[in-house]
């Protein structure tokens, strides 16, 4: 299935190295060897693999190789160093894609002397609107109930789908988990992960959480940011202009694969449209420079919007998710009548869209399909 950044990635490697990151198993290698297929001489190596590495440590490929794809490099030692020396004197022919996930993804947060040297596409899970640029029809329902993720989400069965979840959840915890940081208590970990499964959406406490696993705030937080930069979870902070303010506030926490969400349906389509959202503002960033948050809203007296797409300054949208229900949300017309806010409520199967003063009332393919680069 052809990805939503593809063409952007073949055109960025004429400029730059170009690097790819995201969850585990979400299709990077498979990505990457796909566009190796637009170019005559490539080589794919994978610090995994002790032959490959050997290679990449000799630096002994072919050097009339046109594309150069290093997978997992990040776990060789000063690899940023070696990918900059690589860089700096390659033919200008050559093209370097590098792909991986959390460390190669967190490094960025830094100054870093890669800089200026290459730039970043995030992918993530299966979107309605790359389903539908590969003429994949009536797809909402499996990425509610199954996610995005290529294999569970293209399985022949439900069945499929749930023992590569399966394996998918215990290979985070107990390998990735493992490398990425030195965790004592590896079983707090697994359940950490079966609570948050159970509160998407809501306001978390890291205080109640910590209560509840006999565990420190202090060490609850160390663990969720954990699980946030290996891309299992992410957090959606309330919007607020002043960020410092904002971070002591409880986020809510959705996670990356819609599969893993347990709850009732409602759950389970707030935690999709907001996987969709993250990606919608992840491409925004990667293919304009421009950066966008998703937030939410709330209100010390209990009025709350479900998301909102903002620039750090100010709110662009806010976003009320629905089932089925049809009447405005009283809080939409609070927001948007208070603070001039365009607002949309997004309805799964409506029959027909509708708007009244600056809320609009829309299907929810339609508006996920007609999300736009701002």
């Amino acid at each position: 299935m052809k990805r939503i950044q593809f063409d952007n990635i073949i055109d960025d490697l004429n400029k730059k190295m170009v690097f790819i990151t995201g969850p585990r198993q979400v299709g990077k290698t498979w990505l990457a060897k796909e566009i190796s297929k637009k170019f005559n001489k490539t080589l794919y190596l994978n610090f995994d693999d002790f032959d490959d590495r050997t290679i990449i440590l000799e630096r002994s490929w072919n050097k009339s190789t046109e594309l150069l794809i290093f997978d997992e490099l990040h776990k060789m030692d000063n690899w940023k160093t070696y990918i900059k020396g690589v860089f700096d004197n390659k033919k200008d022919f050559l093209k370097i894609l590098v792909t991986g996930s959390a460390r190669l993804h967190t490094f960025k947060k830094g100054g870093d002397s890669l800089a200026g040297r290459f730039f970043l596409h995030r992918l993530m899970p299966f979107c309605l609107t790359e389903l539908q640029i590969n003429n994949y029809n009536h797809g909402l329902e499996k990425l509610i109930n199954r996610g995005g993720f290529p294999e569970p989400f293209l399985s022949k069965t439900d069945t499929e789908a749930s023992r590569w979840r399966n394996l998918y959840v215990n290979g985070l915890i107990r390998e990735d988990i493992l490398d990425f940081s030195n965790i004592s208590e590896l079983k707090k970990m697994e359940l950490l992960v079966e609570l948050l499964r159970r509160r998407v959406g809501s306001p978390v406490s890291f205080k109640s959480i910590a209560e509840d696993l006999n565990l420190s705030p202090v060490t609850v937080s160390k663990y969720v940011d954990i699980l946030e930069s290996l891309f299992i979870i992410f957090k959606v902070s309330p919007f607020s202009k002043n960020i410092s303010r904002s971070i002591l506030k409880e986020s809510k926490i959705y996670f990356f694969d819609n599969g893993m969400v347990i709850g009732d349906e409602g759950k389970k389509l707030e935690n999709f449209v907001g996987v969709s959202l993250l990606k919608h503002c992840f491409l925004n960033e990667d293919l304009t420079g421009e950066k966008l948050n998703l937030n939410y809203i709330r209100t010390k007296d209990g009025k709350e919007v479900d998301f909102c797409i903002s620039d750090n300054i100010k709110i662009k949208k806010i976003i009320e998710v629905k089932k089925s229900k049809t009447n405005f949300s009283e809080n939409l017309f609070y927001f948007s009548r208070k603070y001039n806010l365009e607002a949309v409520q997004i309805v799964k199967n409506l029959d027909k869209e509708k708007q009244i003063e600056n809320i609009e009332l829309k299907d929810i393919e339609n508006f996920l399909l007609n999300l736009k680069i701002l």
